[in-house]
């Protein structure tokens, strides 16, 4: 009888919990308290966006060249567009040098698009803005959110965002981080004087999404030091860790992403009735050959089941991949129109490929060598891990037979593996994690890459880690 009694009251609970609603945390009562102390009881906070995740404007012009699909958006498949969202080329420059007057304009809170005439808004980072604050965000559209319950107290002036042109080679975007924490190091120090506070050094954390995780990663190796000039893997310093005490890195394509290869490949469609990124104009910028993944790890494979050297820029000229594509000379026609002759600009775009090709890899060979950080510094990793992402490519010499053949769990854009930066994939495996980085925690949620930032187990955790864990 007592066991039959206790098997009913089992049964009771677990129908009970499978019928219970599923609750979602009370931001706001957790950590408004935490959130309004005084300024020199914590870190300033940095949000950095991943690829796509800044807005780009013309600085000349003044025309929006991304961040909205709109008419007064620069068309990609126009020759004036495409030079727009292109990298300038140039023989012999080196990309250092290969600049325009495209800049940054923010971080892309909200996309824009426009269809049938008809406005459409597709939230992007603003629930990662809202749940720290940054810049004083805060986004009426989702008054009702939890997130927006957070109160930072009138005066939040330690929480900012680093947008930056994510085109250009990631070592640049490490250099002009490591200048815009000096920046803001000085004006909070001119700020604490002001207030007569009695605090003379200012430390960051850095909340930092998808390809920002790799700036961020750079930057607290390096410093502001450049790539060697002879191709060479550089001394790790940690010389950018000085000014930081926490990191969290969100969905960030540590060991690379299949979707780089299909972008240089194909190009980049949004989808219908929307404007065509040729492979020829994504082609130009560094920061997607610095996706690609490791050949290590058996990511990108022969229709024999071989192994695929994708940073070799002879493969890519042999087989006519991505800028050595002959079928995109109208695009590079577009993108040199001071350039006359045809095989002129294919040299151009070839050797623009072999820069990039080469700088690519070196920067993740940088990243790759295994370093123990500085003992105060902590590295958190949040990442999916519940949809199916592709995790392998088979391709051959003709570009029609790109096709994603293997899947491991991921977010959707980056898998669970890439984030974890995991060396045993393609290798041996082991019981334990083998990664070159230094995790001081993993979390997985289960969405996608975007949604990541959305999920409530995200501003839980990164709210907590910012304002109540405490640095060891």
């Amino acid at each position: 009888m007592k066991r039959r009694l206790i098997l009913i009251a089992l049964i009771t609970m677990l129908i009970g919990c499978g019928g219970a609603e599923y609750k979602t945390p009370d931001l706001g009562g957790l950590y408004s308290k935490a959130a309004r102390r005084s300024h020199d009881q914590g870190n300033a906070v940095i949000v950095i966006p991943g690829i796509l995740g800044s807005k780009l404007r013309d600085g000349d012009s003044g025309q929006l060249v991304w961040g909205a699909f709109e008419k007064s958006t620069a068309d990609p498949e126009s020759p004036e567009g495409a030079r727009l969202v292109a990298i300038p080329m140039e023989m012999g420059a080196p990309l250092s040098e290969l600049t325009d007057n495209v800049h940054s304009d923010g971080a892309l809170d909200k996309v824009k698009v426009t269809l049938f005439g008809l406005p459409i808004e597709l939230n992007a980072y603003v629930n990662i803005l809202s749940t720290l604050g940054a810049g004083g965000y805060l986004d009426q559209s989702i008054a009702s959110n939890d997130l927006n319950n957070i109160d930072y107290g009138d005066d939040h002036f330690t929480c900012f965002q680093f947008a930056y042109d994510w085109r250009l080679d990631n070592v640049e975007n490490a250099k002009r981080l490591n200048a815009f924490i000096e920046e803001k190091r000085a004006y909070i120090l001119e700020e604490y004087k002001k207030r007569g506070m009695a605090k003379d050094d200012v430390k960051f954390d850095i909340v930092a999404h998808s390809m920002g995780g790799l700036v961020t990663r750079y930057f607290l190796r390096y410093g502001s030091n450049d790539l060697p000039e002879d191709g060479s893997v550089p001394e790790v310093t940690w010389d950018g860790a000085k000014y930081v005490d926490k990191v969290i890195i969100i969905g960030t394509p540590n060991a690379g992403a299949v979707g780089a290869v299909e972008n240089l490949f194909v190009g980049r469609d949004f989808g219908p009735f929307l404007p065509k990124y040729e492979p020829a104009v994504i082609g130009t910028m560094p920061s997607l050959y610095q996706q690609l993944p490791r050949s290590r790890h058996r990511a990108i494979l022969d229709e024999n089941r071989e192994v695929v050297d994708i940073l070799d820029a002879d493969l890519w000229v042999q087989n006519g991949w991505g800028l050595a594509d002959p079928n995109q000379a109208h695009v590079l026609e577009w993108l040199l129109p001071d350039v006359s002759d045809p095989k002129e600009r294919r040299e151009i775009a070839i050797d623009h490929l072999r820069k990039s090709m080469k700088r690519g890899k070196q920067f993740q060979e940088a990243l790759d060598q295994p370093a123990t950080p500085p003992e105060r510094l902590q590295l958190f990793l949040l990442a999916g891990d519940a949809i199916p992402t592709g995790s392998a490519v088979t391709i051959n010499s003709t570009k029609e037979h790109f096709e994603v053949t293997d899947y491991q769990p991921g977010d959707g854009t980056v898998t669970r593996y890439s984030a974890l930066m995991d060396e045993r994939t393609g290798g041996t495996w082991t019981p334990y994690l083998q990664s070159p980085i230094k995790w001081s925690n993993v979390q997985f949620l289960f969405s996608d890459h975007l949604g990541l930032t959305k999920d409530p187990g995200f501003s839980d955790n990164v709210l907590y880690i910012l304002l109540e864990q405490p640095v060891d």
